[in-house]
Formats: C-alpha cells, structure tokens, sequence
C-alpha cells in the first residue's frame, strides 16, 4: 500500500508541476503580450500636427516651421493675405497677434511659440485658448540673428482674454 501511495503522490506532484508551468507560461505569455501592445502603441502614436496660418512673404515664419519640423511637429503650411482671420476664428486676442497664426489639438498658436511649449501645452491640456509670443522678439525660434537673444514670455491665453506666462526665455540677471 505504501508504494500505491508514493506511486499516487508522485502522480500528483508532477501533475501540479504542470499545471503550475502550464499558469507560468500563460501569465508570462500574458505580460510580454501586453507589454508588446503597449510598445506598439507609442511607437504608433502620430506626432503632433499643426496647421500654420502665415503671409507669403514672411521668412521668418519659414524658420519656425523649420524649427518645428526638426523638434518632431508635422507641419501644414497656409499662405494666407490675412492672418487676423484665422486669429479671430481661433479665439486669439488681436492684442496678442504676430506674424503667423497656428492650430494644433484644438489650441492656437500665436507667433514664435518654442515647440517644446506646444508639446507641454498639448500634453497638459490646459482650459485655454492657446500660447502666443506677441510681436517677434529677436532670439526666438525663427527669429535668431547672430548671438543676440532678447528675453521674451510665452503667455497662455485664457478664453476671457487674460493671459499667464507659461514659460520665459532668455532672461538677463540683474
């Protein structure tokens, strides 16, 4: 009887073995399979799209759509004769105006906003209008002349019309 019950043991024994492997394998399988979806996943996100409102003749607006191309923005470019237009349908104050108007996941961008400040702006997703650098200050992506850098704020705009600084640049020690 004794060796019926070893021979009985030892059955069971290999047959939770197996099941034991059989729930490994699964939950492994399982694992590798979820962290295979989720590689997939971010490398299939799109970039970031934005459609750039901007007059014919501007050079300077070129050079901020080469800066946001080569920081990863896939760009659409509009030559338009007024960019005021596209401003007032995006919900820009005039006040904040500059010499091209973008839209990207539903915000407006307002002249030469660094692309890493739409990339925080979309990843945040902040209630606002949008960003907007007012004027075109030297030093600004798409504005660069030399070594000369002016300080400039990137202000996030409200729906009320009011703004904040969302970031500032090249701010000189006093």
């Amino acid at each position: 009887m004794g060796g019926a019950m070893s021979a009985m043991s030892a059955m069971k024994t290999k047959a939770q073995s197996t099941q034991r492997r059989h729930v490994l394998r699964a939950l492994t399988l399982g694992a590798a399979a979820s962290l295979g979806l989720r590689a997939g996943a971010g490398a299939a996100a799109a970039p970031l799209a934005i459609e750039v409102y901007k007059s014919p003749q501007c050079g300077c607006c070129e050079g901020w759509v080469e800066h946001l191309r080569a920081n990863g923005v896939a760009v659409t470019v509009r030559d338009v004769e007024d960019t005021g237009v596209y401003r007032a349908r995006f919900g820009m104050p005039e006040r904040f105006g500059s010499c091209h108007t973008g839209r990207i996941a539903g915000y407006a961008i307002e002249g030469h906003v660094p692309a890493a400040d739409i990339k925080r702006l979309v990843a945040s997703k902040p209630k606002a209008v949008g960003l907007a650098v007012p004027a075109m200050p030297v030093g600004s992506p798409g504005m660069e002349q030399g070594t000369r850098k002016d300080p400039f704020d990137v202000l996030l705009v409200r729906a009320d019309g009011g703004a904040s600084v969302f970031a500032s640049y090249n701010k000189r020690s006093t």
